[in-house]
């Protein structure tokens, strides 16, 4: 083959694969590195079959798209599970957290303070200064409820359960 003068055509596509290769290392984005493989297969092809310029581009045309979606088909159905899903979502770490409110909550609306930061909270009316657990989050506001103390729960029980 002369298509790239004195260099064979196998040579050529190793040396495709390997430069998509180093730019898949380089520039990460999980699809050169499949184009790579099947650059890499075309030179390994080429060298055996001693294919034409055409075939050799048929070939290489083929395994990527065959290598592509396999990659893709596999991605789909054995994903990658993470140790911590919750990673890049902050108000969903914040939930279970307690914080104290800073601006009273009046009519549903009001601001808690959570660790170093202030957040918008929506609840039941509460006095600032009350502390509240963070139940969910709806867009950037923080779904709170009073924080219940276990002496509360017991004091209450007890008035209940008192006799008359």
């Amino acid at each position: 083959m002369d298509w790239l003068g004195e260099l064979d055509a196998y040579l050529a596509w190793l040396s495709i694969g390997l430069l998509l290769a180093i730019m898949e290392m380089l520039i990460p984005g999980v699809y050169l590195i499949w184009l790579a493989l099947a650059a890499l297969a075309t030179g390994a092809l080429t060298y055996v079959l001693d294919l034409g310029l055409s075939f050799q581009i048929v070939n290489f045309v083929f395994l990527s798209l065959i290598i592509v979606y396999s990659a893709r088909r596999m991605v789909r159905d054995n994903p990658i599970e993470s140790t911590d899903p919750l990673l890049n979502n902050r108000m969903g770490r914040l939930v279970g957290q307690t914080a104290t409110v800073t601006v009273a909550i009046s009519d549903g609306d009001g601001r808690v303070r959570q660790g170093d930061s202030e957040w918008l909270a929506r609840g039941p009316d509460m006095d600032s200064g009350a502390r509240v657990r963070i139940t969910g989050f709806d867009g950037g506001t923080l779904l709170v409820e009073p924080l219940t103390r276990l002496e509360d729960k017991r004091d209450g029980a007890t008035e209940e359960g008192a006799p008359a």
